[in-house]
């Protein structure tokens, strides 16, 4: 291994702490929900590597125990990280010099590698860097998952609020969503259609009301006026 390679790598490593160590207690929290909800712990690292979604892990383990459906599950997983689809138009994967290499990068992107990797000028990162910050990333989830899952054996099987991980986890990342982007009408909407879905179609209510969102979301993107015209009636009224 070249000077430059262990150089690559170590930088890689001193990027991604900084933001990977806030995966850790995510990853424990994630182990320790999977074994309260009734999974054996050898089931953490499998959704980890499986899946290895963050959020969808999660939402997963309601899907699972819920025993809903392969196409919903599928749609669910699409919405939940469609995301994805952006961040790989500008991930630079053609930094990677091996086929091997490029397809692990591709599995691996999440919103963690991306964010780190993009806050270097394009064109500045090595094929070495980036793979040091995925596998890293997924270590740092995968290793306290399996950790939490241990753990989780030992302790109470009545153990309450470790269910709740699922509903902070989206709450901290909405409201950090909404701190970025201070348009209430986004909130307002979300809010609306999981209503009106959980009335109309319960068992369907995650998909009916992420499919609507997403609908709505790209007509407003394909027509940005009409954004500009209600922001405009609103101050008038």
């Amino acid at each position: 291994m070249s000077a430059e390679t262990l150089k690559e790598i170590r930088g890689g490593v001193s990027e991604t702490l900084a933001v990977g160590l806030g995966l850790i207690p995510l990853g424990l929290a994630f182990g320790l929900l999977m074994v309260q909800t009734g999974f054996a712990w050898w089931w953490t690292p499998i959704f980890s590597i499986v899946i290895y979604a963050g959020s969808m892990e999660y939402l997963a383990i309601g899907m699972v125990t819920a025993g809903i459906g392969p196409f919903s599950a599928l749609v669910a997983g699409f919405m939940v990280n469609f995301r994805h689809i952006f961040y790989g138009l500008t991930f630079p994967r053609h930094t990677i010099n091996s086929g091997t290499g490029r397809v692990y990068s591709t599995y691996a992107l999440t919103d963690e590698s991306y964010a780190i990797v993009s806050a270097r000028p394009p064109g500045k990162i090595s094929g070495t860097r980036v793979l040091t910050i995925q596998i890293l990333c997924q270590a740092l989830w995968v290793i306290p998952g399996i950790i939490g899952a241990l753990v989780g054996q030992v302790l109470p099987d009545d153990l309450k609020g470790m269910d709740f991980a699922l509903t902070a986890l989206f709450v901290v990342l909405a409201w950090e969503a909404f701190k970025n982007n201070k348009d209430y009408s986004l909130p307002l909407f979300a809010v609306v259609l999981a209503l009106v879905a959980g009335f109309v179609a319960p068992e369907q209510m995650l998909v009916i009301a992420l499919t609507t969102y997403f609908v709505i979301l790209l007509c407003r993107v394909r027509f940005p006026n009409l954004d500009k015209k209600l922001e405009i009636r609103t101050k008038h009224e």
